[in-house]
Formats: C-alpha cells, sequence, structure tokens
C-alpha cells in the first residue's frame, strides 16, 4: 500500500513537467489553428481547473474581450465576454499590476463583479500573459483549497505558452484563405475557400454560393445547433465555435470544426466570417485533451445522477478500451451504483451481485478496504494487473484497475471504477486524462445530486395523488403508466383511475387539470376524489362527470380540467363514454384493427355550469384493448392530436395486447416529455362464468315480504339450488324487505345473483341511510334482530351507495 500511495505521490509531482512538456509539444505547431484552445486545456487536465480562459485588449484598449475558453461554459460561473480595462475586476486588476491573483472563496465574497457566480466554494486564478498583445488567463476550481503548488506552477506555465496569433479572420476586403468563408447574414451568400469545399465532398463547379446547399450536407441532428450559429437572431457580437458532422459520398461522417465571428455592418448588412477544419483527428486520439473538454460539456448539460455517469462511460470506455465502468454515489458507508457498463449482473464481481438489491447493486465499502482507503485520500489511484486486491476490486479489472474518487467541495460525492480485463499500461496521457474526468464529474454529480432529490420530491408528492396499485378485475386486465415532464420541477395534474363498480361493472378515468403546479397537482386529487365518489354512489357516467363539473365551478378556481370516462359492463361486453374536452379512447380489436372512438364530448370541466355530457356507446368483444391517454402522449408543438392519436392507433394494431405491461412501456417510448403523460390500458377478456341475475320489483302491499319469498323460491328453483340453501336464502330475502319496506320510503328493488356457488341477495331501496347493527339486545327489544339474523346467516354482507339510495348485500355459499 505504501508504494502504491508513494507512487502516486511521485506522479503528483510530475504535474509541473509533464504539463512544460505538453505545452512545448503544442508550441512545436506554431500554425495550428487550435493551438490557443489546446493550451488552456492544460490547465484542465495539469491544474484541475474547471474552466480555462484568456482576454485581451481590444483594438481601442478599452476592454479586455474574451478569446478563447476551454472547459465548461463560462456563463456557469458568471463570467463575462468582456471587462473594462479601467473598472474593477479580477482580469482588469490582474492586467493593470501584472501580477497573479488568487481569489479564494473568501476573497471573492468581498468583490463586487465576482458576486455573479454561483454561490459555492469557487476558486479563480487570474494570472498577467505577456506575450503577443497580452492579456490575462483566468482559470477556475472548485477543488477543496483551490490551487495548490504544483497547480500554480502549472497555470504559470500556461500562460506564458499563451500566445496570440494574428488574427486568422478574414477582413472584408481580404482574398479568402483555404478554410476561410464569409456569410452575408441579409442574404444566405457565402464565400468559400477551396479547401473548405473540400472537406464539405463537393467540388467549386458544384457550389451555388448558398448557404443552404452547405447546410444540407450536415448530419441532420447536428443542423439545429449549426443553425443558432449561421442565423443572425441568435447571434451576438464576438467569437463562436461549435463541432458538427458533414455527410460523406462513402464511409462515415466527417467531423468539422467552425470558428466564427459575426462582424457588425456600419451602414452595410452583417456578416459571419471564420475558417472550418478538420476535426475528425482530434476526436479519434485516446490521448487528446479535447476530450476532457468534450466530457466537461457534456457533464455541463447533464441533468440527473444516471446522465453524469452516461457522460463518464461514453467518454472513457471507448477511448481507454475498458472491459467495465461503475459509477457510484456515496452514501454514508455504502456505494450505490447509478450507471454499470456493461449493466449484466454476471459481469460484475460475486460480491457485487449479492447486494444487487434492486435496479443497481448496493456495494459496502467497508468490503473493500483499498477502496476505502483511496476515498479517503480522495485521489486518483490506478493499478496495474496481479496487484493484490480484495476480490470484489479485483474482479472489476484483472488486468488493471482505475478508481476514481469522485469529489465535489469539502465532500466526496462517490466513485468511479474502471477496468481490464487484458494487461493494460496505463500512459502518461490516459492518467492525465483519468485525473481530469474525476475532477469534472464529482463537480458534475454533486450538482445534480441535489436536482435529482428535489425531483424525487416531486415524484413521490405526484405519486401519492395517483394509484398506488390497480385492482383486480372480473374479466379484464389493466394497466397504467404516469410520465412527469422532463423540463422543470414542477407538478402535474394528469390522472387516472380504476373503480370497481357494482353487478361487475368498472368505471376508466383519465384527466387532465390544466398547468403545471401546486394548485394544479392539489385539484387533480380533488377531481379524482370526486369522480371516485359519485362513480361508487352508482350514478351513470354522465351524471358523474355533470356532477364533477359542477363541484370544479363551485371550487371558484381559475384551472379548468378536461375528463374521460368510461364505464364497462363485464357481464354484457358494452361500455358507455363520456368526454369532457378530453382526447377520445382508443380501441384496438382482437383482428389488430383499430379505432378511435367517434364519441360526442362536452366541454372542459369548470368551463360552463349548465354543461350536457353525452355518453356514447362503444363495442367491445373479448380481446379489445382499452386505451386512454392524455394529451402529452398525442400531441406536441410539432404534432397535432389527430397526428398523434393517428400514432397512437397503428402502434397498437401493430403490438401484441398480451402483455399490457410492455406494451404502455412501448407506447411511453415516443412520448414528447414536454408534458406529463398518463395512460391508462384495459384489455376486456370477457368474464369466464357469467352470473345469473333476476329482479323483482317490491311492492308496498301487506304480502309484499310473501311475494318476494315466493318469486325467491321460484327462482332458485329453476337455478338449481339445494333446498337447505334455499332456506336460507328464504330467510335473508324476508328480513331485507321487511326491512327496506318498513324503514324507507320510495321503490324497493330485490335482486339475485348466482356466480359459480356464490349466491348473492341484494335489496335496494331509495334511503342513502345504511342499517345499524345494535350493539346489545335486551329481551324487551323489538328492532335490530334482522340485521343481526342476516349477519349469522351470511358469509358475507354489506350496503353501498346507489343513486342516491342504497344496496344491501347478502352473499351465501351453495357449499355448505
Amino acid at each position: 500500500m505504501a508504494d502504491v500511495v508513494s507512487q502516486g505521490a511521485a506522479e503528483r509531482r510530475t504535474g509541473p513537467l509533464c504539463a512544460e512538456i505538453a505545452l512545448k509539444t503544442i508550441a512545436a505547431d506554431p500554425a495550428s489553428p487550435e493551438r490557443v484552445r489546446r493550451t488552456l486545456e492544460q490547465a484542465l487536465v495539469f491544474a484541475g481547473a474547471v474552466l480555462a480562459a484568456v482576454y485581451t485588449p481590444d483594438g481601442d484598449g478599452d476592454l479586455l474581450r474574451l478569446v478563447e475558453s476551454a472547459g465548461v461554459p463560462r456563463t456557469l460561473y458568471g463570467l463575462r465576454e468582456s471587462y473594462p480595462l479601467d473598472g474593477r475586476s479580477p482580469p482588469a486588476d490582474a492586467h493593470r499590476a501584472g501580477r497573479p491573483l488568487w481569489l479564494g472563496p473568501a476573497e471573492l465574497a468581498d468583490c463586487a463583479e465576482a458576486r455573479r457566480m454561483p454561490a459555492r466554494d469557487i476558486h479563480l486564478a487570474v494570472l498577467p500573459v505577456h506575450g503577443g498583445t497580452g492579456g490575462c488567463l483566468l482559470a477556475v476550481s472548485e477543488r477543496p483549497g483551490g490551487f495548490g503548488a504544483d497547480d500554480r506552477a502549472c497555470l504559470q506555465l500556461v500562460a506564458e505558452a499563451v500566445v496570440l496569433p494574428a488574427p486568422a479572420l478574414p477582413a472584408e476586403d481580404e482574398e479568402l484563405r483555404p478554410h476561410a468563408f464569409s456569410l452575408a447574414m441579409d442574404s444566405g451568400r457565402v464565400e468559400v475557400g477551396d479547401a473548405l469545399l473540400e472537406l464539405f465532398a463537393m467540388s467549386r463547379d458544384r457550389f451555388d454560393g448558398r448557404v443552404e446547399t452547405l447546410l444540407g450536407l450536415t448530419v441532420p441532428e447536428d443542423l439545429p445547433s449549426l443553425m443558432s450559429v449561421v442565423e443572425a437572431d441568435h447571434m451576438s457580437i464576438g467569437e463562436r465555435e461549435l463541432e458538427f458532422r458533414v455527410l460523406q459520398p462513402a464511409g462515415p461522417p466527417r467531423w468539422l470544426r467552425l470558428r466564427g465571428r459575426l462582424l457588425p455592418g456600419d451602414g452595410r448588412p452583417a456578416r459571419l466570417v471564420g475558417t472550418v477544419t478538420d476535426a475528425s483527428t482530434l476526436r479519434g486520439e485516446v490521448n487528446d485533451v479535447a476530450r476532457v473538454q468534450r466530457l466537461a460539456a457534456a457533464l455541463a448539460t447533464a441533468g440527473t445522477v444516471s446522465d453524469v455517469g452516461q457522460a463518464v462511460v461514453a467518454a472513457l470506455r471507448k477511448p481507454l478500451r475498458a472491459d467495465r465502468i461503475a459509477l457510484a454515489e456515496l452514501e454514508n458507508d455504502r456505494l450505490v451504483v447509478t450507471v454499470l457498463d456493461p449493466p449484466e449482473p454476471e459481469a460484475w464481481p460475486e460480491l457485487w451481485q449479492l447486494e444487487w438489491r434492486a435496479e443497481w447493486p448496493d456495494a459496502p465499502v467497508r468490503a473493500m478496504p483499498t477502496l476505502a482507503a483511496a476515498l479517503h485520500e480522495g485521489r486518483a489511484r490506478i493499478w496495474p494487473a496481479g496487484t493484490a486486491l480484495e476480490p470484489a476490486l479485483a474482479e472489476v479489472g484483472p488486468g488493471g484497475l482505475a478508481v476514481l474518487p469522485l469529489s465535489a467541495g469539502s465532500r466526496m460525492a462517490g466513485a468511479c471504477l474502471i477496468g481490464w480485463d487484458e494487461p493494460h499500461d496505463f500512459g502518461p496521457d490516459e492518467r492525465a486524462l483519468l485525473t481530469a474526468s474525476a475532477g469534472l464529474a464529482g463537480q458534475a454529480l454533486s450538482r445534480v445530486r441535489a436536482f435529482d432529490a428535489e425531483h424525487e420530491l416531486v415524484g413521490m408528492l405526484q405519486r401519492q395523488l395517483l394509484p398506488r396499485r390497480l385492482p383486480e378485475l372480473p374479466g379484464a386486465v389493466a394497466v397504467a403508466r404516469y410520465l412527469p415532464a422532463t423540463a422543470g420541477l414542477e407538478l402535474g395534474g394528469d390522472w387516472y383511475d380504476v373503480i370497481p363498480l357494482s353487478d361487475h361493472h368498472v368505471a376508466l378515468v383519465i384527466g387532465d387539470v390544466q398547468g403545471h403546479s401546486a394548485g394544479a397537482a392539489t385539484l387533480m386529487g380533488q377531481m379524482r376524489t370526486a369522480l371516485r365518489a359519485y362513480a361508487a354512489e352508482g350514478h351513470p357516467p354522465d351524471v358523474v362527470v355533470s356532477h364533477a363539473n359542477r363541484l370544479l365551478m363551485e371550487l371558484e378556481t381559475d384551472l379548468f380540467a378536461t375528463c374521460c370516462y368510461v364505464d364497462v359492463d363485464m357481464e354484457e361486453g358494452t361500455a358507455w363514454c363520456v368526454r369532457a374536452g378530453h382526447p377520445p379512447p382508443v380501441l384496438r380489436y382482437p383482428d389488430g384493427s383499430t379505432d378511435i372512438a367517434e364519441t360526442d364530448g362536452g366541454p372542459p370541466l369548470g368551463v360552463v355550469t349548465r354543461a350536457e355530457f353525452p355518453m356514447t356507446p362503444l363495442r367491445l368483444v373479448p380481446g379489445t384493448v382499452i386505451a386512454l391517454t392524455t394529451d402529452g402522449l398525442v400531441e406536441s408543438a410539432d404534432m397535432d392530436i389527430d397526428t398523434g392519436l393517428g400514432r397512437l392507433a397503428h402502434e397498437l394494431s401493430v403490438s401484441d395486447p398480451a402483455r399490457l405491461g410492455p406494451l404502455a412501456d412501448a407506447l411511453l417510448g415516443n412520448a414528447h416529455r414536454g408534458d406529463d403523460v398518463a395512460l391508462l390500458l384495459m384489455r376486456y377478456d370477457g368474464m369466464a362464468v357469467k352470473p345469473l341475475r333476476e329482479g323483482w320489483t317490491v311492492w308496498r302491499v301487506p304480502e309484499a315480504a310473501r311475494q318476494a319469498r315466493r318469486f325467491t323460491r321460484r327462482t332458485l328453483r329453476v337455478w338449481g339450488v339445494p333446498a337447505d340453501a334455499m332456506d336460507t336464502a328464504l330467510l335473508v330475502v324476508s328480513e331485507l324487505v321487511t326491512n327496506a319496506l318498513v324503514h324507507t320510503d320510495g321503490r324497493v328493488r330485490l335482486d339475485l345473483v348466482l356466480i359459480g356457488r356464490r349466491l348473492r341477495v341484494a335489496v335496494t331501496d331509495a334511503s342513502p341511510r345504511s342499517p345499524v347493527k345494535p350493539s346489545s339486545l335486551g329481551w324487551e327489544a323489538t328492532g335490530g334482530r334482522g340485521i343481526l339474523l342476516v349477519e349469522a346467516m351470511s358469509d358475507a354482507w354489506g350496503t353501498v351507495p346507489v343513486s342516491g339510495g342504497k344496496q344491501v348485500w347478502s352473499d351465501l355459499s351453495l357449499d355448505h
């Protein structure tokens, strides 16, 4: 262990020497257009900076203007494009004084200009640049303690090596060099050099002078970023740079790098002038420090911990030819893995497989003392093949292992493990790449963890407002999916519900409250609860939706809601649909044909007080899939709702409805995530055993109970119910009918339902009050004995609301 530590210390002491060698290599090619950028990149690799930039005085001598930068975007740290030379700012102060400035969090807190920076432990270094036109080198670090002695020595070497070349951009009347271009922003006409046309694989006689001709040769995915440069509305005065790909007559696309500057017109049309060079070689070299910049750019846009891990994998595994990479967060004494590449459990050590608790393993640090020591020291560690390590680490990289502690500020955020199966030789370029990548990934991981925590809180609140699980349905299977919007942390208003009703009816509900806010989520919870309550009362679908509309109007909110409500009769295979400003259901039939239900719809809920919500019948056969969704799946800025519904119908028609879960996941694969998406699928299979039903209206006459018993006896005899079970049923019918006639007014109805070997006796009346079972009965009591008798004779009994009244039911088993 001591030998490894001393080896690492020796590597750190050689940082300035390595930087000097790298800078001399860059200086050997003074004509390279990448010279300044590559020089700045050495500050990222050898000084631990996350951003390096160089400023130089402009032609008038009034401003220090940004000439070049490397690392994460400067806007993340509030750095300006220019600073007044006579103003109070770190770049101007260092330029006037001619000596370096090393500013930590305390000094930056007293600097007015530095208050633009984010509130975290940031260290700033500003060094004068004496070569060329002068200026200053600016570097930013987020490491604890800032820039150490070796880091400062490296930055001094970088500042001495920065020599700004003569302007590479063509003047207005200058003849274009081979790689240069000049674009008139008003007309789109562009003048280009011969070498630039060769990069686009186009001859001079085929080029018509239009910028659209060149744009048409770019890879479609890169076109938006390129358009942001060549359109005047997106450009500002100053230099810009980006990389893009162009299609080739044969072989893969070629990477090009554009550097351009928008020149003001001064009474004439503005021009974009610059150069386009071949960047393919930069992308093909493993040891090129440009990879650090690309990793920094990817991490700057990472929004989640998983995004950070994927960016690290993309930047390191293929260039280093590694066999496996793991990135894990450090939580107390455990490493919670967030990204594994490859993801298969069998590719990882046995200990990790034992700790595979969910999607990823949750590895204990205490089982890997060597890793714990590396995390405690907080620096990258590399072990070649044959190093004696504990199995949990040795099996990650039998041919070599690199552990990159991911530190952020004063705390350790996690670790990145990179392993090789075959013996691997770690060159100095690879070591520099690993060290720089570790610092960038640690800072990004710390930043996104806070975002992930907030996002998880929002997701938890959203899940609490939605059903935890869907009920099991007789003769059907239902699944649901909810995806929150990827943009922002606001709560959405989409909801769904599956409500089992009496007589084997099921209500499918999906809806969307306007907006994304806590108010929308709260209203969503209220509407879901209200619809469930109205449905449970036994109202028909149109009445349920009308009641919900009236409730929303009474809440006096500025928000409205859309809703689609489908009442499915599982016994008959029929359904009634009611829409309130919501997309219609899409039905997929067993033969693969689909139908976008042509249902009449009412206005959204909460818009019109006395709105009508017509009911439309739906045709169901066993095997039919009903798909209900919110507009986030079928509508976006570039797709109207009719197109979206057509696409959903097509995806349903070519899918396999046997497994609804994978089907729902596949349908959400192309969801436009700028909005919430709720999806509810139900496959109607039909009930295997349909119940036998008979009903009787009980008239309020003296012989009503006897007539009800006569009807019951006749019905049960036809159904073949045994005599002893028939006697029990007659007793229950007598008690329930008598109780309804004595204690309620209005209509009374008796229903008998036989399913298999279970008989249900149900009596419906117009009173919403449920019968109360007495807690005790004295010998002189005359009431309450009927309910106790029903309870004693029944396997189960209860009451349910039915359209303003109630239904008292009793279940009797025919097997005893």
